[in-house]
């Protein structure tokens, strides 16, 4: 099911206002925490008196996460690595880390900072939370399956893989087993659909900036389900215990989304994966509704609109069917086998492929004037292993 509604205008009139933000944040905190626009945009503080993802694992499939960052200890659950055995890697560029990627989700998602209460580095949006990390290369699947097997309640996706022959079976694995699922669309600013965020279930996620616009180069088409900040991002590296770098793309907004679905578990542990993304739907909105008028969503460059986790998690919203707003999969035994990864949009997907690792993250180089105040944000720019972004 795909529930269709029209955005009139004044609808997410709230969030102009807090996307408007500076990234120079509070006085009191330092140059990291000051940079974190995306948690003033939030209003994270806020947030955390209703829930801060306690009790709820986060599963991280990434190439590998710094555990040991400043900003993460304390924050893992055991997790498995699936790398061994498999032949070839992505090429890393100079001076980057193979774990610079996952650690700077983990940091989105669960980073605790440090320093006197913690007002120092990289908090995520669910301090609370613990990740579960997962070491996979061209057997993502494995690591789904795994992740649904040993408690997680939310797997992040931030990447994108051609589709195999498992990559929807193992997410309607997952859904089965009561996961939410989280990926994001993609860095190439074009109508292309990226796996597994076109397989039925998931809540495919791209990215805004500052302003509550879509970024530039966030891919559009049906498997948009709700966008989250994606530009600018500081986040931990994971080249040492106390490396930061600024990036940006649809794996951050990714993370965001994961984090939102990992407080909104705390807060109603008894709700299915369709009735989280339900509340998350039901209160997204547009920073600029008056250039909406009349649009029907989801759209295909805003899906349902931006994330407001506040509001998922207070107001008063009808659980609704067990399978939420989004297009599901079919049941195992009413889907014919050669339709096992279907996708979720309406249009055919490709053939199968094999499936590759297409890290979803970016920028340029850039200064930033937001409210009058400028700037400077260095954004490395990645080479993709296979035509996306990648950090150098």
């Amino acid at each position: 099911m795909r529930v269709t509604r029209t955005l009139r205008a004044g609808t997410g009139a709230a969030l102009t206002g807090a996307l408007l933000l500076a990234a120079g944040g509070t006085a009191q905190a330092d140059q990291i925490r000051s940079k974190q626009w995306p948690l003033e945009a939030f209003g994270a503080k806020d947030i955390w008196k209703q829930a801060t993802g306690k009790g709820v694992t986060v599963a991280l499939i990434e190439r590998g996460v710094r555990t040991s960052h400043q900003d993460l200890t304390g924050q893992f659950v055991p997790g498995k690595d699936f790398t061994q055995g498999v032949n070839g890697s992505d090429k890393l560029q100079p001076g980057e880390d193979i774990r610079d990627h996952g650690t700077a989700m983990a940091s989105l998602i669960a980073g605790h900072g440090h320093g006197a209460g913690g007002a120092q580095g990289i908090k995520g949006l669910a301090p609370g939370a613990k990740i579960m990390p997962l070491t996979a290369y061209k057997n993502e699947s494995l690591a789904t399956r795994y992740a649904a097997e040993h408690g997680a309640d939310v797997i992040n996706m931030s990447y994108g893989v051609t589709r195999d022959a498992d990559t929807c079976e193992s997410i309607r694995y997952a859904l089965d087993k009561g996961v939410i699922v989280v990926a994001g669309v993609g860095n190439d600013g074009v109508a292309k659909k990226n796996y597994p965020a076109a397989c039925p279930g998931v809540i495919g996620v791209g990215a805004v900036n500052q302003y509550g616009e879509v970024w530039t180069r966030s891919n559009y088409n049906d498997t948009v389900d709700l966008l989250a900040p994606g530009e600018d991002i500081p986040f931990a590296q994971g080249k040492s215990d106390s490396a930061y770098i600024t990036n940006g793309g649809t794996s951050a907004a990714t993370a965001y989304v994961s984090a939102a679905a990992a407080l909104l578990r705390e807060k109603f542990p008894d709700l299915t994966p369709g009735q989280i993304a339900n509340r998350l739907v039901k209160t997204a909105g547009l920073a600029k509704p008056e250039k909406a008028k009349n649009l029907k969503l989801p759209d295909a460059h805003y899906g349902y609109g931006f994330i407001q986790p506040a509001a998922a998690l207070s107001r008063d919203i009808p659980a609704g069917p067990a399978e939420g707003p989004l297009p599901m999969p079919k049941s195992k035994a009413a889907q014919p086998a050669a339709d096992s990864g279907a996708d979720k949009g309406r249009q055919s997907a490709s053939s199968a492929d094999t499936s590759k690792w297409l890290v979803i993250g970016g920028g340029a180089l850039a200064a930033v004037v937001v409210v009058g105040v400028v700037v400077g944000v260095v954004v490395s720019r990645r080479r993709s292993r296979s035509g996306s972004q990648a950090w150098s």
